[in-house]
């Protein structure tokens, strides 16, 4: 049994009864436990050796479905590098891209960190402003996208109750901390198109779905959709809200704070949602002073992970999400990355775990890992990643000896679909669970 952070990793029994419904929404009020070290009782167990490796994964590697392959796998408890196929050359890294972020974030914000969506007095009478702080997940009511999430309506009923007998008239729609384009750099022409990805603007509902259960179509407008809603509750008709921003030390009329930043961690891998994984990554330039916008971010996220000491030469970051093929990570980094956030050394980063996708279970990883990889079911917990042409798979899995790898997978020119390259990549992760490797 090895305890990750906030992350309970016990093999190999059914992992359903174990793990629970990974859906569930912590309680939003409730602070994320504290992290433990993720060795535990991993110390006395030997690793596999290099050689080991290789028998087990080279022919897999090997396969034409996958393209152009680069893999790393790393012992968890050493650090070291036990396999390294093309580790060190930059590729085009789809969601896997997701996993630096959530790092970051954690790294930067912490993860009992929340934003707080205001409403204030507006400069003329009969005015309220709508502040947003940059949460996606902002709802309207109860039936929205994100459980838990903060909601329009309370924060409506704190402005009734503090304007009394006066009637809002008018909604400004401040949404200022976000800046620069909406869309990213290198972004496919159907993202926003086909609910992949939407707008991203300082101040949303359901992250900019149209229809909250309806990955599309998201608002061309996201913010100004927001400030329609709010109109909504607070009985101001739609015409009379606009694009603005609230006057320096306005009058606070209510304020609703959003999940915490390891709960967006959370929703972030396990769903692969590219609009909080954008949001989450201003977040880090936000706390570093930085400009919340698509450049600054990257900017941002890059910085952190050179602080946690990771090789950053040949990154090369245009969003969070992992949607931009303009982005460039290594394998070599990833699993890196994966090792160090399991260590004792940054503790907050053992958040990201929780939210990484089961096999066969849960996420995106829920209906992967059948047939020839079916033993690794429940045990492999990884991140995916698919643009066309890219397939990728990043995580952590104990081997048959109970001895934790952090692994990392990237096929670029993948030749054909992404479901014949995933069945690859499942096999090369579930090799690793079935494999002693001495």
């Amino acid at each position: 049994m090895v305890t990750i952070g906030t992350l309970l990793v016990i093999w190999p029994a059914p992992v359903r009864a174990l793990l629970g419904d990974p859906s569930a929404t912590p309680s939003p009020t409730a602070s994320p436990p504290p992290p433990e070290s993720v060795l535990g009782d991993l110390a006395g167990t030997s690793p596999p050796t290099a050689a080991g490796l290789a028998a087990a994964v080279d022919r897999l590697a090997a396969d034409p479905r996958v393209g152009e392959l680069s893999a790393s796998i790393v012992d968890v408890a050493s650090g070291e590098s036990l396999y390294d196929r093309d580790g060190q050359t930059p590729k085009v890294p789809a969601s896997v891209n997701k996993l630096v972020t959530a790092a970051a974030v954690l790294a930067a914000r912490g993860p009992a960190h929340r934003l707080v969506t205001r409403a204030v007095q507006g400069s003329e009478p009969g005015e309220v402003v709508l502040v947003g702080a940059g949460d996606p997940t902002l709802a309207v009511d109860g039936g929205d996208t994100y459980r838990g999430a903060a909601r329009l309506d309370r924060l409506a009923e704190q402005v009734k109750r503090a304007l009394g007998s006066a009637r809002p008239a008018r909604v400004l729609v401040d949404s200022s901390v976000f800046t620069g384009p909406t869309l990213g750099p290198g972004w496919d022409s159907d993202i926003a198109l086909y609910g992949y990805g939407a707008p991203i603007t300082g101040l949303m509902v359901n992250g900019g779905r149209v229809r909250p259960k309806q990955q599309a179509p998201r608002f061309r407008q996201p913010d100004l959709a927001a400030g329609q809603a709010f109109a909504r509750l607070l009985g101001v008709p739609p015409n009379a809200v606009t694009i603005g921003q609230a006057a320096q030390g306005a009058t606070e009329l209510g304020s609703v704070r959003s999940l915490s930043v390891l709960r967006l961690v959370e929703i972030m891998l396990r769903d692969s949602d590219n609009v909080v994984a954008e949001a989450l990554a201003r977040q880090v330039a936000l706390a570093r002073g930085g400009e919340a916008s698509f450049p600054g971010a990257a900017r941002a996220v890059q910085e952190v992970l050179a602080e946690l000491g990771l090789p950053t030469e040949q990154v090369r970051l245009s969003d969070g999400s992992g949607l931009s093929r303009d982005n460039r990570l290594t394998t070599a980094l990833l699993a890196g990355l994966l090792s160090v956030a399991a260590g004792d050394d940054h503790a907050t980063l053992s958040g990201l775990f929780a939210g990484l996708p089961v096999a066969g279970y849960s996420g995106t990883l829920h209906d992967r890992f059948i047939g020839e990889s079916g033993a690794a079911v429940g045990l492999v917990r990884a991140k995916t990643g698919t643009l066309n042409g890219v397939s990728a798979l990043a995580g952590v899995v104990p081997d048959a000896d109970g001895r934790l790898l952090s692994f990392s997978l990237i096929a670029n020119g993948v030749p054909g679909g992404a479901y014949a390259a995933e069945l690859v990549l499942d096999r090369i992760a579930a090799a690793l669970a079935g494999c002693g490797c001495r």
